[in-house]
């Protein structure tokens, strides 16, 4: 045992914990969401320049209908006219024929720029989960994660192709409706205005209600995911305690919160639309009321009338659209919190300048002291040494912190207190790739890909990545592993599902064992990595650790003792420290010790 009276500030370990609704959400206001909205498609703009050109011509020509139908009563119908008629008949209809195909050249061109934009936030969302540390994943439900990252990015894309310009095309054809509205008469035009500003009023004053009310739904949809993930993934417990029962209630629970909150948000986004359709209704009938009173002045035409009643209807018209966009865009407001939510974290494990080498171990723990985010002290002050070529054993009772140790050893953690150093350098001054070459690490539950077993034993390992099955056999064959190969029905070749149930828990092991051994790396971690493999293949297990290159060295954690029993060191870890235990027999001893006082 070696300590050293230096002692380097690491920082705690932090709390991830997403925002489960509690904190208060700021109003969502037009412009601040068109701030948020901006850095999205700041890569898209060419296509951007195009929406916006089909949509203004889609609006001019709605916009250009109306006067020429009003012209057209006012002249060619009241004079009878049938050729002027038709020309303008036929003038009418091209114009609205052109508004169309600008419709639909804009609605082709936003729904790319949506599929796009999904695609890069779904890209850049999955990048940072893999940057943020092993913490982040304890303390939040994949559930929650995975409906983040399908269901509310979905919601962006939905607004982005589909609201966004209806959005600015209803804003670009209410404003030009009101230009003419008031143009063509003052005080016509004040009157079917007026209407519209009490919708904008409450509007304005209902939108930050809307989102709180969408956010809701969004998180008890994710609360609702991770209930069906935990479910699916502990089925076989499930039935073998019966407990199905107690698994249909919490969802039938979450179920019903999504199903409220779903509900209350529906009514939220839906509330809009009859107050626009009562204001259209209004408006129209105050301008057919004033309008017909100023006919029988002389003030105004039939024609004119009749324009500005669809000079009304494209005013409210899409006002009506903008209740159902104006929703969407809450909605989308309330995806992007939870979506800036995770990118705004930063990792608390960072890479480090490294500083000159201070030891010739190969792993030197200094002063390291070690605590879970709001949890009690797992390691408190710990030093020791492992020299290059050496086996350890890690014993103690259960919870005494060996698990804990390996993870340390591995940087899945970092310290609290103190340091760790890799090689004489602290660990944190190697980049992942460096310190996944030189630590092999074999966790007490492997985790297999989809896939086959060829591609779970190579996987990180880019060395072999493009040998044959016959150049890879070779190569386990000279590594000592092809007879652990042989326990596999095809080999290679043997299918592996995600949930591992497709090959035994012990085989699982034994694809993770070679996965890192194949490695060759310089400190090997395995961390009860022979507790479901039979006597026989865990003696040919330690042949194939005794053949590994000399200095590679060897951390075991184990609670049978019959499986260190050719280590170089004991260690015994246990109430938060770690003190080197000397024979076996010393170990034992500590260990039956602990028992009778535990």
């Amino acid at each position: 045992m070696s300590s050293s009276s230096t002692r380097s500030a690491v920082p705690a370990t932090m709390k991830y914990t997403l925002d489960s609704g509690k904190t208060p959400q700021p109003p969502a206001t037009l412009r601040s969401g068109i701030k948020r909205f901006a850095p999205l498609v700041v890569d898209e703009k060419r296509y951007l320049v195009i929406a916006v050109v089909a949509i203004t011509l889609s609006s001019v020509a709605s916009l250009t209908g109306p006067v020429l139908i009003a012209r057209t009563i006012d002249t060619y119908i009241r004079l009878k006219d049938a050729t002027g008629l038709l020309t303008s008949s036929l003038l009418v209809l091209a114009v609205y024929a052109a508004g169309v195909v600008a419709s639909y050249i804009q609605i082709r061109t936003m729904g790319g720029v949506g599929r796009r934009i999904l695609f890069q936030v779904r890209n850049n969302l999955f990048l940072k989960l893999q940057d943020l540390p092993v913490v982040f994943f304890n303390q939040n439900k994949a559930g929650d994660l995975i409906s983040r990252l399908n269901n509310d990015t979905d919601k962006l894309n939905q607004f982005v192709s589909q609201a966004l310009m209806q959005f600015v095309g209803s804003l670009f054809l209410m404003t030009g409706a009101a230009i003419f509205l008031l143009s063509l008469n003052i005080r016509l035009g004040a009157a079917a205005l007026l209407p519209a500003l009490g919708v904008l009023i409450f509007s304005r004053a209902s939108s930050s209600w809307i989102k709180r009310k969408n956010m809701k739904s969004l998180q008890t949809l994710g609360g609702m995911s991770s209930e069906v993930q935990e479910s699916l993934n502990n089925f076989k417990v499930i039935v073998a305690f019966n407990r199905s029962d107690y698994f249909r209630a919490k969802f039938n629970t979450a179920n019903e919160q999504n199903f409220a909150a779903s509900m209350t948000a529906g009514f939220a986004n839906g509330v809009l639309m009859p107050l626009y359709g009562f204001a259209s209704h209004l408006a129209q009938l105050l301008v057919v009321a004033y309008g017909i009173y100023l006919i029988g002045t002389g003030a105004v035409t039939l024609g004119l009338l009749i324009g500005f009643l669809l000079y009304v209807n494209s005013f409210y018209g899409p006002m009506r659209q903008l209740a159902t966009v104006w929703s969407s865009f809450q909605l989308a407001l309330a995806a992007m919190d939870r979506i800036a939510e995770v990118m705004g974290l930063e990792s608390d494990m960072p890479v480090i300048a490294a500083a000159p080498a201070q030891s010739e171990s190969v792993l030197w723990f200094r002063q390291v002291g070690f605590h879970y985010p709001g949890g009690s002290e797992v390691l408190r002050d710990v030093s020791f040494e492992l020299e290059k070529g050496k086996a350890y054993a890690l014993v103690g009772p259960t919870g005494g912190g060996k698990t804990t140790t390996a993870l340390l050893m591995a940087r899945l953690y970092d310290p609290s207190e103190g340091s760790v150093l890799l090689n004489g350098r602290d660990i944190r001054s190697y980049t992942p790739e460096e310190r996944a070459r030189k630590i092999g690490f074999i966790p007490q539950e492997p985790f297999l890909f989809s896939g086959t077993v060829r591609e779970n034993v190579l996987y990180g390992n880019d060395k072999y990545k493009d040998y044959s099955s016959e150049k890879l056999s070779e190569v386990l064959e000279e590594a000592n592993l092809s007879r652990l190969l042989a326990r596999f029905s095809e080999g290679l070749d043997t299918k592996v599902a995600t949930s591992g149930n497709s090959i035994s828990l012990g085989q699982k092991q034994l694809i993770a064992f070679m996965r890192a051994t194949l490695r060759e790396p310089e400190l090997l971690i395995l961390d009860e990595a022979t507790a479901n493999i039979d006597t026989v293949t865990e003696e040919l297990l330690q042949e194939i650790l005794n053949k590994l290159p000399a200095a590679t060295t060897k951390v075991i954690i184990a609670h049978r003792l019959n499986t260190i029993d050719n280590v170089d060191q004991i260690f015994f870890v246990n109430s938060g420290e770690i003190t080197l235990a000397g024979s076996m027999e010393h170990a034992v001893d500590m260990l039956l010790h602990e028992k009778r006082e535990s």
